[in-house]
């Protein structure tokens, strides 16, 4: 297992609420707007991702997320495990249809380590925090015994993209986006596969 130190630390259930966030920024608002379908009567979409990242529930659990703090805050974070760890769709429930493209690109790749977050607060940008978290995201994909890491990101996001290309990521497929109600610029979700 990595070994991480001082700005750098493996996140615990305290982290929910800054987890929920950063989740929510790297999927351009998509997950609250699945989390509002999830949500009970007294609950908002908002307590349901903390709920989420706080139980390790889903994609997002705490056990796979290292953060990056600045002076004793949660100031970007990282979260990815084996493609084959994925979580199934809920059972007995249909799955979402803005989940459906991204559960496709998904199986292309189950043997690749699958870097599901990564996410800075916007005051923190420009500091070099996601290139930082994206070595350990290597690191943790060596020492996991993988040899490829997958992620699946938006078109839109063309600032992210040009960092994952000049890491060694590469596209490999694409699936059109499925909205509903949900309001993005995004085309298309584009996979992508970085040889380790």
């Amino acid at each position: 297992m990595i070994q991480l130190k001082p700005p750098f630390r493996r996140a615990t259930s305290d982290d929910a609420s800054s987890m929920a966030e950063l989740v929510n920024i790297a999927g351009d608002g998509l997950p609250l707007y699945l989390w509002a379908t999830f949500a009970r009567p007294e609950q908002s979409a908002w307590d349901v991702g903390r709920e989420r990242a706080r139980l390790g529930l889903g994609g997002f659990a705490y056990k796979n997320t290292v953060v990056r703090e600045v002076v004793g805050k949660v100031a970007a974070c990282l979260i990815g495990y084996p493609n084959s760890d994925s979580p199934p769709p809920p059972s007995g429930l249909a799955l979402p249809g803005p989940l459906v493209p991204l559960m496709e690109l998904s199986n292309f790749v189950t043997s690749t380590w699958y870097l599901n977050v990564l996410a800075t607060f916007p005051d923190h940008r420009g500091k070099g925090y996601a290139t930082e978290l994206l070595q350990f995201a290597e690191s943790m994909a060596r020492d996991s015994g993988h040899s490829q890491m997958s992620l699946i990101m938006s078109d839109a996001n063309a600032g992210a993209r040009r960092m994952y290309e000049k890491n060694g990521f590469a596209e490999y497929a694409c699936r059109p986006i499925v909205k509903d109600k949900w309001e993005h610029a995004g085309q298309n979700w584009i996979l992508m596969v970085r040889d380790l």
